[in-house]
């Protein structure tokens, strides 16, 4: 079950980290709205690095918990 969530916070981590990525970068490179972060919630470009670090600490966590799991199946 553990496995189970750690893929699946890994996997929402992927989305949200792209998204805040692509949203930063379409507004800071190109001065228009690119993705589907901006239909959900109207934040400063800066603001957009923040959601990508989300992205990246659910990615690290997901990872973290998948390894932790797979370690106790071993032993």
């Amino acid at each position: 079950m553990r496995t189970t969530i750690g893929y699946t916070l890994e996997s929402i981590g992927y989305v949200v980290g792209a998204q805040g990525l692509v949203s930063f970068a379409s507004q800071t490179l190109f001065g228009t709205e690119w993705g589907w972060m901006h239909k959900v919630v109207d934040l400063p470009s800066t603001a957009y690095l923040g959601i990508v670090v989300v992205g990246l600490a659910l990615i690290v966590g997901g990872v973290k918990m998948r390894k932790a799991t797979e370690r106790q199946e071993v032993a």
